[in-house]
């Protein structure tokens, strides 16, 4: 369903950013304005009064946002829950279940991710096919984590895609590979060309809203970000263009959504 004055805003630019000691991590912050207020990632605590200021720069408070969608459970993409407690929190149940009792091997979602969640009071799970509102709804796009969905925006003129991370960057539409797998790779590569072939402006987890034009890669608007304490010209500064390299994460094959079903039925048991 289409529907008409739905605003799109990309309140902080997800960035790949990384260092020789680890990743920066953040991630886009999307503002979806229609019937609702709708946030789709809070980012993590090093960011979290970037965001407040950038909602206070649209004259809205965390009060004002009326549901926040975690299109994963990785810390870099929801460590910021607690700043809206009254917003419902809209999350797909194998993510829930998977944040509870995450692999041992998964960097990206640490032991405590479900206590963080689970402190919320207004989670509401949701598959593919919820609607959020009229032309707003929910991809469900597993691979990078069992749970990963992404956000379908038809506002009348385009469709739009926020994609989390099952879209880090414009690279992996190009490649079709997620440089980052934490849960099935196949999934993944499946994920990504899905979300290709709806034709649309894409706003993915770490880098700025983009098409695909005649197969390549066409900016919404240009690259902006000020590095503040590092002297570029300082001892002991380098910049390394290396591409990251690309990580699937030990493990995977262990992991089904049976598994988590059964997993999730032994805990609820237990307590």
């Amino acid at each position: 369903m289409v529907a008409d004055g739905i605003e799109l805003t990309v309140l902080l630019d997800g960035q790949p950013l990384r260092t020789r000691e680890g990743i920066v991590g953040f991630c886009s912050n999307v503002l979806i304005e229609g019937a609702k207020r709708t946030l789709v990632d809070v980012g993590h605590v090093g960011r979290r009064t970037a965001l407040q200021a950038a909602l206070a720069a649209r004259n809205l408070t965390p009060a004002d946002i009326d549901c926040v969608v975690m299109t994963h459970a990785h810390w870099d993409h929801a460590q910021n829950l607690d700043v809206f407690p009254s917003a419902e929190i809209l999350m797909h149940p194998a993510e829930r279940r998977y944040a509870a009792r995450p692999h041992p091997n998964d960097w990206a979602t640490p032991a405590w991710s479900g206590k963080m969640i689970e402190h919320q009071t207004r989670i509401v799970e949701v598959e593919e096919g919820s609607e959020i509102e009229p032309g707003v709804s929910i991809l469900y796009t597993p691979g990078h984590s069992p749970g990963s969905v992404c956000v379908a925006v038809d506002n009348g003129e385009h469709l739009n895609v926020i994609t989390g991370d099952v879209l880090q960057y414009s690279t992996a539409a190009l490649t079709k590979v997620n440089p980052v797998v934490f849960w099935n790779d196949a999934q993944a590569t499946r994920s990504i060309e899905r979300v290709l072939e709806m034709g649309a402006v894409m706003f993915p987890g770490h880098d700025r809203p983009f098409r695909l034009i005649d197969g390549k890669v066409v900016y919404e608007y240009p690259f902006s970000l000020t590095l503040m304490g590092v002297d570029p010209e300082g001892e002991g500064v380098a910049f390394d263009k290396t591409p990251a390299p690309r990580f699937v994460m030990p493990g995977i094959e262990e992991q089904t959504l049976n598994h988590l079903k059964q997993s999730s039925d032994t805990a609820t048991e237990v307590g």
